[in-house]
């Protein structure tokens, strides 16, 4: 069986990252360590989760001093390296106003009947125009029809399996299937929050490599890496 990994939604305040990355890895790393970008650290959605301050702080502090090489440009966004993408992956958490995860096999069940061809593997979610297409569709819908379609669509894929539907059966149907109600309810919410705002959406999975997420219509590599 195929281990299930995490996909994770953040959304990003653009203009801070932006600013950000134009910091030397220096001025980033004083920053950090003298806690001085908290209160500039765009204001969290209460519905959601997001990193911590002082988790974040650590995590870019610790990268700083494990990685040869990284700071030898004058800005962030003039660096190639792993270590600088996985920098700029860390700031971009930062920025973040709200996070979002889920299991991707759960993740095929919310997305797929919502778009207009079928999503084939984890990096079907690292691509723009499937979740572009998606929050189009949502648009068309309210929080309540969608997360009720995504149950339905459970049920009846168990059905179709031979499954039972039964709570005295199995335990975990009354548990997996408020789970499902719960989950689909706060993607709605977060995919809203991103059309009513100038946010964008960054998308990735756990073990994935820095460069690889996708952050509006690129990915991080695209969107830094490899400038000269």
């Amino acid at each position: 069986m195929q281990h299930m990994v995490d996909v994770i939604l953040h959304l990003v305040d653009r203009g801070p990252l932006d600013e950000l990355v134009s910091m030397s890895v220096g001025e980033i790393s004083s920053a950090m360590e003298s806690a001085s970008l908290r209160g500039s650290r765009p204001e969290a959605d209460p519905r959601f989760h997001r990193d911590f301050d002082v988790d974040l702080e650590g995590e870019v502090l610790e990268l700083i001093d494990d990685s040869e090489g990284l700071g030898e440009g004058s800005s962030l966004a003039e660096e190639e390296s792993d270590s600088a993408m996985e920098l700029s992956l860390l700031l971009a958490r930062w920025c973040s106003t709200a996070q979002w995860t889920c299991w991707d096999a759960r993740l095929f069940l919310y997305l797929e009947p919502f778009i207009e061809s079928p999503l084939y593997g984890q990096d079907a979610f690292l691509e723009h125009k499937v979740w572009e297409q998606f929050s189009e569709a949502l648009s068309r819908t309210d929080r309540s029809s969608y997360s009720e379609s995504v149950v339905l669509d459970w049920m009846s894929r168990r059905e179709d399996m031979g499954e039972t539907m039964e709570p005295s059966e199995d335990p975990m149907i009354l548990p997996t299937m408020e789970s499902h109600r719960t989950l689909s309810e706060s993607l709605f919410d977060i995919m809203e929050s991103l059309r009513r705002s100038e946010m964008e959406l960054m998308a990735g999975r756990e073990f994935l490599e820095a460069g690889r997420w996708m952050l509006g219509r690129s990915t991080l590599s695209e969107t830094w890496g490899s400038q000269g």
